[in-house]
């Protein structure tokens, strides 16, 4: 018998706003990796994200352990844009002048 040895991708996808997304689903990397950092096993990260596989999240969390340095350089740089995002929709932060209600 014959093994076939094969490399895959990832099942990770870049949406229109730049953010990675697992499988077809929407949720999103940051969401998978955070629940495992916080001790989630994959099936328990499955049944909070149902619309993920159990494969599909094995995979992100092979590829995060094998590219460990990258993948939390991207979690940073989301951090970062949700941390400006926050920024600018707070009341009172980042908006000049004052509004009159009434």
């Amino acid at each position: 018998m014959t093994t076939i040895i094969r490399s895959e991708l990832p099942p990770l996808r870049e949406d229109s706003t730049g953010a990675l997304r697992v499988g077809t689903s929407r949720v999103l990397l940051e969401m998978v990796i955070h629940a495992f950092q916080d001790g989630a096993t994959p099936e328990a990260i499955v049944q909070r994200y149902p619309t993920t596989t159990l494969s599909e999240v094995y995979s992100v969390i092979a590829y995060y352990l094998r590219n460990r340095e990258g993948v939390e350089d991207y979690l940073a740089s989301r951090e970062n844009l949700a941390a400006e995002v926050r920024q600018r929709i707070e009341p009172g932060k980042g908006i000049s002048g004052s509004f009159v209600v009434g």
